[in-house]
């Protein structure tokens, strides 16, 4: 899986890396937690599950957070 930023692609291996990818853009566009919940639709708890890799997390709820903070999957065969 690849999360592609403005600045380029990102190899992501596991939840704990997807986590402190989504961590370092909620920083860095200076969101709080609780603000993605909300633009997400999901709620805090689940926005601090993703963020510390928690690995049972809904994929639909995951796309709707990186949907909030404009990122996107792109999903490669090898």
């Amino acid at each position: 899986m690849s999360i592609l930023f403005p600045f380029g692609n990102m190899s992501i291996q596991d939840t704990t890396q997807l986590g402190v990818v989504i961590t370092k853009e909620r920083k860095r566009l200076k969101v709080t937690q609780k603000d993605l919940a909300l633009a997400a639709g999901t709620g805090l708890r689940f926005i601090s599950d993703l963020e510390n890799g928690k690995t049972t997390c809904q994929i639909g709820h995951v796309l709707k957070v990186l949907q909030a903070l404009g990122l996107h999957i792109q999903v490669e065969t090898p």
